[in-house]
């Protein structure tokens, strides 16, 4: 389990494309820093398995179900991901409960820059749409935020500067695609809700 509070800007060191998945090599000294093969690190937001770590690289295998569902399969050597590693139990939530699922892919639709924040507006796949609320949490490319607002076309979030300073966020413009998963607390309810009907004890 992850909280969406990245710890670093890593970089892609290489891509190596296999039959019916991709091998990650990722630069990041932090998460590398206790890192041990079958440990998680997520990547953008998705949760992937250490299998190999040397130096301040770490490599880990991305299924074909991954990269179709995320948006991991558009990464080239050089680019910028944010990282963050499972979080411990005896540690502060400080973001969300993020599992490192990613449930869709949205696009940047818009930036609109303010005098201490930015509001960016993404678009939101129609599946998804149930599950997102006005001041509620939301995790794009594996960073907690919080839904400023939303409409047909998606939702907003306001990024502070470090925000912007500090994830992939403050990089993207308007077409990047980026990675969406949605509370899973949202998720939960829906079944139990739908298994019982309102209105009744499960």
């Amino acid at each position: 389990m992850f909280t969406g509070i990245v710890e670093e800007l890593g970089e892609i060191a290489a891509v190596e494309p296999l039959a019916d998945s991709a091998r990650l090599s990722v630069r990041g000294e932090v998460v590398t820093s206790d890192a041990v093969h079958g440990g998680s690190i997520a990547v953008n937001g998705v949760c992937l398995t250490v299998v190999d770590v040397e130096g301040d690289v770490f490599t880990a295998d991305v299924m074909k179900e991954t990269l179709d569902r995320s948006c991991l399969g558009v990464l080239v050597p050089g680019s910028r991901v944010n990282l963050e590693r499972a979080v411990r139990a005896d540690q502060r939530l400080g973001g969300h409960i993020v599992q490192g699922h990613v449930d869709g892919t949205g696009v940047v639709l818009s930036r609109e820059p303010a005098e201490h924040w930015e509001i960016v507006r993404i678009s939101l796949p129609a599946a998804l749409d149930r599950y997102v609320v006005e001041k509620g949490s939301i995790a794009v490319d594996g960073v907690s935020l919080t839904v400023s607002g939303v409409d047909s076309g998606g939702f907003a979030v306001s990024l502070i500067p470090t925000t912007l300073d500090l994830t992939t966020l403050g990089r993207k413009q308007p077409g990047d695609p980026v990675n969406l998963e949605v509370d899973v607390i949202a998720k939960y309810v829906e079944k139990l809700i739908g298994a019982h009907g309102p209105g009744t004890r499960p």
